[in-house]
């Protein structure tokens, strides 16, 4: 979409093609380089992510068995199973145990968005790289980029709230709190302890990368506005007696 519009637009002016790398060492153009690292960085961070949360179960012939729930992105908990301590499912008092929750939707809104940001990046350093000197004659070209800036710092704030509160939430769902919610736990003879989860640092580090990009997005709103006609005509507006 945002990237499709601006390839778009740069279509029919490609024939007057001029490469100017020095474009990278000025704000506008370091700044989107900034932008694509991050991009990258926030989608490793939260799609690559494989973790287990891990019990200690005693039950009827079975005495401190470890049982596993792998999970990973996109996080539909939901669908995760505990392996059964033994065969006979402790003489028939245990029953599939899933974990709770699917945050596939916010997770998904998270990974999608670096992605589609990533992809958008490439395309206005190819047109701020090749065709600058049009980009800096063609109004189009700069609101364009002003509205594109200013939705996908928008998304950001929204994704990575909406993320960071799935986080907090899936860290319930895998932690010591599920333990009570066991129905096979609560058998007579059955004893169940809370033994690990894989650390989620890398998923708290996800955050920290989409409240930079917002950061980031944000302040390229203003360079990308400073480009524009419109910061000009306001600066001519004040400066009017």
């Amino acid at each position: 979409w945002p990237w499709f519009l601006l390839l778009a637009l740069a279509s029919p002016v490609m024939v007057s093609l001029r490469m100017d790398f020095s474009v990278l060492l000025e704000p506008l153009g370091f700044v989107k380089v900034l932008e694509w690292v991050l991009a990258i960085f926030a989608f490793a961070t939260c799609g690559g992510f494989q973790g287990e949360t891990a019990l200690l179960v005693s039950c009827k012939g079975v005495v401190n068995k470890t049982i596993t729930a792998a999970f990973a992105y996109p996080f539909r908990l939901n669908t995760v199973v505990f392996s059964a301590p033994d065969p006979k499912g402790c003489g028939g008092t245990w029953t599939d145990v899933y974990l709770t929750g699917n945050f596939s939707s916010s997770a998904q809104f998270f990974v999608s968005l670096a992605a589609l940001v990533f992809f958008y990046c490439i395309t206005a350093l190819v047109i701020y790289i090749g065709c600058n000197h049009v980009y800096q004659q063609n109004k189009k070209f700069q609101l364009t980029d002003l509205a594109i800036s200013a939705l996908i710092a928008f998304l950001w704030l929204v994704s990575t709230f909406v993320w960071a509160k799935a986080l907090a939430d899936i860290k319930v769902s895998t932690g010591a709190s599920i333990i009570p919610g066991i129905e096979s736990c609560k058998a007579p003879g059955t004893t169940c302890h809370f033994l690990s989860v894989t650390s989620m640092g890398v998923l708290n580090v996800s955050v920290v990368f989409g409240l930079l990009n917002m950061i980031l997005w944000a302040g390229n709103v203003w360079l990308v506005y400073k480009e524009t006609s419109l910061h000009n005509q306001w600066n001519r507006i004040s400066e009017s007696p």
